[in-house]
């Protein structure tokens, strides 16, 4: 457990952008039933947090040694975070729509042209990485060389592992569920009952739903 992914996890914790909640879960795009949620869209208006993420992410590249010329956010949680990062770093950023508009240039990368350009992809968070991948795919039919995907939260999940690694994408989280859930209990923010039905969840997250009669299909 790094440094850096404590302290996100514990501006996620200290913002409120962690809820539990087992007896009204909620479900995600993916169709998976979630007893907890994370919210980075809180981040913006906790600018002394937000910092720290872009802080992070900049630490974070030079760590890894990436090199970049264009910082691509997705439509539309990513957005404000690329456009930051791009901002402090004094780089290009792009946005990647989740679909082509039916008007003007129909292109999904707005923003810039980034045929020929090496392009890290900035995500809020990842469970399946579906929808982050479809943005790599538009951002490499517009010519772009993309290899790397920066988010704040990832939940660890062998689906998304499995999917990046084939579509040669390193995914590289700020922090992770285990992480948050660690940082929560420290905090004393979760009970025992609460670690044990998070804990399940984790182990099996597509199967939890029906397990406890929240299967809505």
């Amino acid at each position: 457990m790094s440094d850096l992914a404590k302290k996100i996890a514990r501006s996620l914790l200290e913002i409120g952008a962690v809820g539990f909640k087992p007896s009204s879960p909620i479900t995600f795009k993916s169709g998976i039933i979630s007893p907890v949620y994370v919210d980075n869209r809180r981040f913006p208006f906790h600018p002394a947090a937000w910092q720290e993420v872009i802080g992070g992410f900049q630490e974070l590249i030079v760590r890894d040694k990436l090199e970049f010329e264009v910082i691509a956010g997705i439509e539309t949680a990513g957005i404000p975070h690329s456009a930051a990062l791009g901002y402090a770093m004094s780089k290009p950023s792009v946005f990647v729509r989740k679909k082509i508009k039916d008007h003007g240039t129909k292109s999904r990368v707005e923003g810039g042209n980034v045929a020929g350009k090496k392009v890290i992809l900035l995500e809020d968070l990842v469970t399946t990485g579906m929808s982050s991948l479809a943005g790599v795919e538009a951002l490499r039919q517009d010519g772009a060389e993309v290899t790397d995907c920066l988010i704040i939260v990832g939940y660890g999940f062998k689906e998304a592992d499995t999917a990046f690694a084939k579509a040669k994408v390193r995914l590289r989280p700020l922090t992770n569920f285990e992480v948050i859930l660690a940082e929560a209990l420290e905090l004393g923010l979760f009970s025992k009952t609460q670690k044990a039905i998070l804990e399940d969840w984790f182990q099996d997250p597509w199967g939890w739903g029906k397990r406890h009669g929240h299967d809505i299909s």
